[in-house]
């Protein structure tokens, strides 16, 4: 039997339509839908590679690639995992959910090098039940000067190893530039 909770997020994700488009991007990618746990919806077996996830969460809807009992057997806490991520959807009414999380991945990939370690929705869903591993911090300034010095040299077409030389100048590097 479903609690009161768990009533109050499936009406919020209904209502603020995210398990209707998880329900449809788990029909687009041709998976197995079913009722599962706590009004939760269960999509197996869907076809498409993005996201890269063992299974991700659409409002009420788990969808993954694999088997999801399957994958419940090896990973028993994925399933809690994924519903925290559902009431996350609830609580973010719906799809600002989607530019929240993407930020919140921006942010961890900053600070660690790792999309997850530092998210705070994977965090607060729990980041060894989500089968993530927690990565210790970086300093952001080299993360930042690189990151720049990767789009000057994308802006200017200077890249790789001939960065600095002009051709026919036999190797010597730009002036002024």
């Amino acid at each position: 039997m479903a609690s009161r909770a768990d009533r109050l997020r499936h009406l919020l994700n209904w209502v603020n339509l995210s398990t209707p488009l998880g329900l449809g991007v788990a029909a687009a990618g041709g998976a197995r839908v079913r009722r599962g746990p706590s009004r939760c919806y269960l999509a197996d077996h869907y076809r498409w590679s993005f996201p890269v996830a063992g299974a991700f969460t659409v409002g009420d809807v788990v969808i993954s690639r694999h088997d999801l009992d399957a994958l419940r057997a090896l990973r028993p806490g994925l399933l809690d995992h994924e519903l925290a991520h559902s009431r996350q959807w609830a609580a973010c009414l719906g799809l600002p959910f989607l530019p929240l999380y993407l930020a919140s991945m921006g942010w961890s990939w900053l600070r660690t090098g790792d999309r997850a370690a530092r998210s705070v929705f994977e965090r607060r869903a729990g980041l060894e039940r989500g089968g993530y591993v927690d990565v210790p911090t970086r300093p952001v300034g080299p993360v930042l000067a690189q990151g720049m010095r990767s789009l000057r040299a994308a802006v200017t077409g200077r890249r790789g190893l001939d960065a600095g030389a002009t051709v026919g100048s036999g190797g010597q590097p730009r002036r002024g530039g």
